[in-house]
């Protein structure tokens, strides 16, 4: 296997450490917001986990071997929730910080992922509209926290 497999599997085992951490300490802050943050990063992850398999395989593994390792990087996600849940019993501050840091986490990929695309598009008004849906994201955030 070619270095960026190795790397894409490093990379997806962090990712799925953070998914668990989300859903977990979610689910921590209620059955509904668990329930919510478990449908999303299942929606986000199928799409995230095809591209890394097609990176896989592009990378010198068979498709078997490549269904296999990101079926090892998916207990990550079971670790990441193992954690929020054992830090409940932590205390409330244990898990107060694992929420933020998740979001904050996911909205810096989320970032470093548009804003170089968005620099380099031609057409400056797509842009703009790109640039607004990002925000409009973290404004949508920021009212569904208030209201909470």
């Amino acid at each position: 296997m070619q270095v960026s497999g190795y790397l894409n599997l490093a990379a997806d085992v962090a990712h799925n450490v953070t998914d668990g951490l989300a859903i977990g300490a979610s689910f921590v802050a209620g059955p509904a917001v668990g329930t919510v943050t478990a449908l999303t990063v299942l929606l986000h992850e199928v799409p995230h986990e095809v591209g890394d398999l097609a990176i896989l395989v592009q990378s010198g593994c068979s498709k078997k071997q490549a269904m296999r390792l990101q079926l090892l990087t998916a207990l990550g996600a079971v670790g990441g929730a193992g954690c929020s849940l054992l830090a409940e019993g932590v205390g409330a501050a244990a898990t107060r910080w694992i929420l933020p840091f998740t979001a904050g986490g996911f909205i810096y990929v989320g970032t470093v992922a548009v804003l170089p695309q968005l620099l380099r598009e031609d057409v400056p008004m797509q842009s703009l509209l790109q640039l607004a849906a990002l925000l409009a994201g973290v404004a949508m955030m920021a009212a569904i926290a208030q209201w909470e």
